[in-house]
């Protein structure tokens, strides 16, 4: 089975070639380019997970819902509906919210060093999510506050990815803005943002994330 390739980018998330998905994590990384995926149910509660501890960076760490890296013919919203069956075990519609770049390593075995675009869907809080072995290892729901009082004791086990994109959700598309704003309007309170924001400075400084303001 071939290495799976990654699309390599700039700073404006412009491709510029492709690398080995190994090559593109390890201690600097190559800048390159990722996507975080978000399922909230009706009532704003957040679908996390925790990685595989076959993992090779955030093993046993909780995670958003999934995360991975899009391929040279798709779109951020295509490679997400294309992995949602092969992470969790279901489909289901996806949509852009924002991106960003960030750069963080994980110990002395790598770092991720990407362009990451935020997408967001809904689910029913009853759906079946399977964990995918060597991929999750655990899933449950949270609330935005539950997630802050986690947070204030334990962040260091929180995928940074994550809190960025968590944090950054103001930041969408003003039309995907409005479409949600039921579900997200418990995500943007003074109380999250601050929370949000001292968890992600345990995991890297704030020079080194950014809001990438090029369209998608």
């Amino acid at each position: 089975m071939s290495e799976e390739l990654v699309i390599l980018v700039d700073e404006k998330d412009n491709p510029i070639g492709t690398e080995e998905k190994v090559k593109c994590h390890l201690p600097n990384g190559k800048l390159h380019r990722a996507f975080t995926a978000l399922l909230f149910d009706k009532d704003g509660r957040l679908v996390l997970t925790r990685r595989a501890k076959e993992k090779m960076l955030w093993p046993n760490d909780w995670d958003g819902t999934f995360a991975s890296h899009p391929r040279e013919s798709e779109t951020y919203v295509s490679s997400g509906e294309r992995r949602m069956p092969e992470e969790l075990g279901i489909t289901g519609k996806l949509d852009y919210l924002h991106k960003f770049e960030y750069h963080v390593p994980y110990k002395d075995v790598g770092s991720e060093n990407e362009i990451c675009g935020t997408l967001v869907g809904i689910i029913d809080k009853s759906t079946e999510l399977k964990e995918i072995d060597g991929e999750i290892d655990e899933i449950k729901w949270i609330s935005a506050r539950e997630l802050i009082s986690e947070l204030n004791t334990n962040p260091q086990n929180y995928c940074p990815w994550m809190l960025i994109a968590l944090e950054l959700l103001e930041k969408s598309e003003q039309p995907m803005l409005e479409k949600y704003s039921d579900i997200l309007s418990t995500w943007m309170s003074n109380e999250i943002h601050e929370g949000l924001q001292k968890a992600i400075k345990v995991h890297l400084p704030k020079e080194k994330w950014r809001l990438v303001n090029e369209k998608n």
